[in-house]
């Protein structure tokens, strides 16, 4: 497999979808990078990176049942596959190999 790059927002996205298991859809992942990162970010915004990053083979999706509170409107869920576990544990191992390269000095906060 080629390496894919992952960019900081798609790296959120994919750690988020992770972590909501199967309530993983476009409205809950907004939430969660507002609760989580302190970030507002545009539904528009998100939904571009679901399906971008679904079709880097990160993410696989299907819909769930229509709920009465979304007007009968089917929720899109998705997960994360192998693939994005691999891309998230190479980022996690490329910046810890980076940061424990940084010298062991005392910063002041001058």
């Amino acid at each position: 497999m080629s390496r894919t790059h992952l960019g900081e927002f798609e790296e959120l996205i994919l750690l988020i979808i992770a972590s909501l298991g199967n309530e993983g859809y476009a409205v809950s992942v907004r939430e969660a990078l507002i609760n989580s990162a302190d970030r507002k970010v545009n539904i528009s915004a998100i939904h571009s990176a679901l399906y971008r990053l679904e079709k880097k083979g990160f993410l696989n999706s299907h819909f769930g049942g229509a709920t009465s509170t979304r007007g009968g409107k089917n929720k899109r869920i998705f997960q994360v596959t192998a693939a994005g576990f691999s891309a998230l544990q190479a980022s996690k191992d490329l910046k810890s190999s980076i940061w424990n390269t940084i010298p062991q000095l005392s910063f002041s906060g001058a």
